[in-house]
């Protein structure tokens, strides 16, 4: 016996592909997010000391919130995937 296809010839019951398939609400809301975060850090753009551990570092707001916002994407994509 055959499986069933739908017009665009996938089987039915099957997954979804292409795009369509990819825009959850999950995915969506972490893009929009995503995006937030990004015009947050890139609109601050002062000098800001920051201390690591002994050194006094003066670098622009922009990227230790840049780099902290990469080291926790990080964080939580190694910890989901341990999750699993």
């Amino acid at each position: 016996m055959t499986a069933k296809t739908s017009e665009s010839g996938t089987k039915a019951g099957g997954k979804r592909g292409g795009l369509a398939g990819a825009m959850t609400p999950g995915r969506i809301t972490m893009l929009v997010l995503a995006v937030l975060a990004l015009i947050f850090i890139f609109e601050n753009t002062d000098e800001t000391e920051i201390r690591l551990l002994i050194p006094l570092v003066t670098i622009p707001l922009w990227l230790a919130l840049l780099a902290m916002a990469l080291i926790g994407a990080l964080f939580g994509a190694y910890f989901m995937r341990r999750r699993r």
